[in-house]
């Protein structure tokens, strides 16, 4: 091992550790120093398509830029072999490092597809046999899995930023949690525990997660963050003092809340949208939604209204619905028609109000669902385009460039324009054989079909839409600021508000 290892652990799942990772990342890449992200395991269906497995021989990842937000460095299959699937929160992490994006860096991916099941996904890569294995059982085979990756990127770089998941301190879970303290004592990391002072609590929380850990665990905590803190600090007083007398490790970093710093939050669903004005935007919040992280740049428009919509009423007067990806796409169908959702989405396509579908939300937008490998159920679509979707046992992931065209209504600004996306899916989705033809509206790079309209209603396969300039520009007149301005305000911001000195000392 070269690098030195820092970890944000949390003393619940978010209390803001991927936030503080991202944030680390581009700090201690702007002190000219060679940086990569880790995170053992993640829990999300949040996921960006990347570089897989390296190719024989090759030692270390090629450096990555970040223009515009979820852009990424341009990859395409046979570059650098198979592409795979991470987490989205570790994508940003890479980027903010001013790295390329790629397995090694969120070896094991779970993507819940239901709550008793998760697809498991290693080195980028479905895994059919651990995803059929008890999660008892698989975490010890899991960690042989990601264990070799993080030496890996121990050896090729000056930092690694580390994040954990949920807490280190479950105690019915610790035997075999191999994601925060086992990773931890691995990489011998200098760790920092964070918490969500706004819940309330947060100073029982840092003490209890701290007196669960073993004695050699608790030495590798160095410093407690509070995130999210609202008011004078001074207030805080005598708090952070007793708690450093209690525990020996002291408080380093009081986060003021800031809700508007443009970084995606990694499980996507906010309650408390934008309060834009103006156009509304409904995003049907079906349960097993996916990929929610592309839609930060609309969060962002101060001329738009975006919301969750799970019920009939929370559809009526929006001027756009949109259908988002989905890991389960026939049970969030079957949720759908459960909740009346159908009839109101209905109602809307009548009215020639605009509707899109994206990847998932495009496959129930048409006739039917076929699934006859047993992969996610058969079911009647919504019927409102004329397109049939089989489900594959083999995973389509791929970047895709886009050429828009024979687009008309809302979407019709569309036309000409040319942008960048990725695509995850199990399905293959044709026209209808006995139906009028929908418009190819969305063509890849190869000329491939991968979006069709029919009058206001398009569907997709194409994810990170919102996450292009040109797109942006052409619906909406305006883009936003590109990550690297996203990351550097990050950097800058825990840069002001930990001790001083203390971000270096933790590489020491």
């Amino acid at each position: 091992m070269t690098a030195k290892a820092v970890m944000v652990l949390g003393t619940t799942s978010g209390a803001g550790k991927s936030w503080l990772a991202t944030a680390l990342c581009r700090y201690y890449a702007d002190q000219g120093l060679k940086v990569a992200p880790y995170k053992a395991q993640n829990m999300s269906n949040n996921a960006r398509v990347v570089m897989g497995p390296w190719p024989a021989g090759t030692q270390a990842a090629p450096r990555g830029g970040a223009a515009s937000l979820g852009s990424g460095p341009a990859l395409g299959p046979g570059l650098y072999g198979k592409m795979g699937e991470i987490g989205s929160a570790q994508y940003f992490q890479a980027l903010a490092a001013r790295r390329t994006p790629e397995v090694r860096m969120n070896p094991v991916l779970l993507k819940p597809e239901k709550d008793t099941a998760s697809q498991v996904i290693v080195l980028g890569e479905v895994d059919t046999a651990l995803t059929h294995t008890p999660w008892r059982e698989r975490s010890e085979l899991l960690w042989s899995r990601a264990r070799p990756p993080l030496h890996e990127l121990l050896a090729e770089n000056d930092v690694v930023v580390i994040e954990g998941a949920g807490s280190p301190a479950e105690i019915n879970l610790h035997s075999s949690d191999y994601v925060n303290m086992r990773t931890a004592l691995e990489a011998n990391a200098a760790c920092l525990l964070v918490t969500d002072i706004d819940r309330g609590g947060a100073f029982a929380h840092l003490f209890g997660t701290y007196q669960l850990l073993p004695p050699h665990e608790r030495a590798l905590i160095k410093g407690y963050v509070l995130n999210r803190f609202r008011g004078d600090a001074s207030l805080l007083a005598p708090g952070p003092e007793q708690l450093q007398a209690l525990t020996g490790v002291p408080t380093v970093a009081v986060l003021p809340m800031w809700r508007g710093h443009g970084l995606p939050e990694e499980d996507g669903v906010f309650d408390d949208m934008a309060t834009g004005s103006g156009l509304k935007i409904a995003i049907v919040a079906y349960p097993r939604m996916s990929n929610l992280d592309e839609f930060q740049p609309l969060r962002s428009l101060a001329d738009v209204r975006l919301s969750w919509a799970r019920t009939p009423a929370q559809l009526e007067g929006a001027d756009w619905i949109i259908l988002p990806g989905s890991k389960a796409v026939a049970a969030d169908l079957a949720w759908l028609r459960a909740q009346k959702l159908d009839l109101t989405i209905a109602q809307h396509a009548a009215a020639g109000k605009p509707i899109l579908g994206i990847c998932g939300g495009l496959q129930i937008l048409g006739e039917s669902l076929l699934d006859p490998y047993q992969l996610d159920g058969n079911a009647p679509g919504l019927g409102l385009l004329p397109l049939v979707t089989q489900f594959e046992v083999s995973k389509l992931l791929r970047p895709c460039k886009l050429q828009f065209g024979g687009l008309t209504g809302t979407w019709e600004p569309l036309n000409g324009v040319q942008a960048g996306g990725y695509e995850i899916h199990h399905g293959r989705t044709v026209q209808h054989p006995a139906m009028a033809a929908a418009t190819v509206a969305v063509r890849n790079q190869q000329g491939e079909a991968i979006g069709w309209s029919q009058g206001h209603v398009l569907g997709c396969y194409a994810h990170g839409l919102f996450e292009q300039d040109a797109v942006m520009r052409a619906l909406f007149g305006s883009e936003q600021p590109g990550l690297d301005a996203v990351f550097d305000g990050l950097a800058a911001y825990i840069d002001k508000h930990f001790q001083p000195g203390v971000l270096m000392s933790l590489l020491t």
